[in-house]
């Protein structure tokens, strides 16, 4: 009889993906469920170093959709994270900068990833453009939801997990981190040798909307993070720490949480630019690795609301980008409507001449 008591409860009605309303429209929805898209930086010409950038998605499934059509992905936290990189390679959405342009960033001091194009074969589609041509097709809710989130985002914070065993702490750390308005999200040494349990519930599904960047050594991690502007904050306990009530979140800073039993690496305690830690008032000293991360970066949140009026800080242009960039990865549905109206407006451009 248990098995019995859980439901699935859904209609097209109410789904966040409303039907296309040309009736004369090629691009048929055949049925609902779930796939995650992942997408990967190559190599950085910039600093030479590999990094790997991971969305997951959920998706109105598109069968007839093959041209320029994205791999069928994993759809757990576990599958997200240990996937081989030079599978997911041809899952961009907006493009990607490499690093920190010199002197930019000089308004608010933190760096933002995305460049205003889509790219669609041989043609590029702004922000705008994809707005123009996926808004019509949500519903209004799902957008005004876009909105909401893309108001409170902020880059200016990232959480870094090291080398955790537990697959179900950087769930929890996800959902965290998406929950507070922290876009950027890195995870360093995941042992794709270990079994894993699908922990998608514990996350529910925050990494569908997270930039989540894989490496394999926190030197890596940091050079990058360091060339975008960021200062490394990791969590130890020691003589040189600092409390986290006592620092400046108003700094661009990446938070570094280590693994559940030996903590932060020593690599990465020599790399970072200062060592942190939460006051502990009992008889343990310390954390849930999930649950220290859920303090520090709702702290960090509450600390920049304080100081700068408010958490979000992306421009209005950045804003755009961003709206476009979740509206692509909304589902599979959004990269094929783009993908006709990059192919109208390539027709419209070539009969102009």
């Amino acid at each position: 009889m248990n098995s019995c008591k859980t439901l699935f409860r859904g209609s097209f009605s109410s789904s966040p993906f409303a039907p296309l309303r040309n009736p004369n429209s090629s691009i048929p929805f055949v049925s609902l469920r779930a796939f995650s898209s992942l997408s990967v930086l190559h190599p950085n010409p910039c600093i030479g170093t590999a990094r790997c950038t991971v969305h997951g998605a959920a998706a109105l499934s598109l069968e007839s959709f093959t041209e320029n059509s994205p791999r069928e992905l994993p759809v757990s936290v576990k599958e997200l994270l240990t996937t081989s990189r030079d599978d997911t390679s041809s899952m961009m959405k907006m493009e990607r900068r490499c690093s920190l342009s010199q002197g930019e960033g000089d308004h608010r001091g933190s760096w933002f990833p995305y460049e205003d194009r889509f790219k669609c074969g041989d043609v590029h589609l702004s922000s705008r453009e994809v707005l123009e041509a996926v808004s019509p097709h949500m519903m209004e809710e799902r957008s005004d939801r876009f909105r909401r989130v893309v108001e409170n985002r902020s880059f200016s914070v990232c959480l870094v997990v090291e080398g955790l065993s537990d697959i179900g702490n950087i769930s929890a750390a996800f959902r965290s981190a998406d929950a507070l308005g922290i876009q950027s999200v890195h995870v360093v040494s995941i042992d794709s040798s270990k079994r894993y349990r699908n922990n998608r519930h514990v996350s529910m599904g925050a990494e569908k909307w997270l930039d989540i960047e894989l490496w394999d050594t926190p030197k890596e991690c940091f050079q990058v993070l360091k060339s975008r502007g960021y200062r490394i904050a990791t969590t130890h306990l020691g003589m040189d720490t600092v409390s986290i009530y006592d620092m400046d979140w108003s700094c661009p800073t990446a938070i570094v949480v280590g693994n559940e039993g030996s903590g932060i690496s020593e690599e990465a305690l020599k790399l970072s630019d200062l060592h942190c830690s939460i006051p502990m008032n009992g008889m343990v000293d310390s954390f849930n690795v999930s649950v220290a991360a859920g303090i520090l970066m709702h702290h960090a949140v509450c600390d920049r609301s304080t100081r700068l009026g408010s958490h979000g800080d992306l421009s209005e242009e950045e804003k755009e980008i961003l709206m476009a960039e979740f509206s692509l990865r909304h589902s599979r549905s959004s990269l094929c409507i783009a993908s006709e109206f990059a192919k109208r407006k390539h027709q419209q451009h070539s009969t102009s001449f």
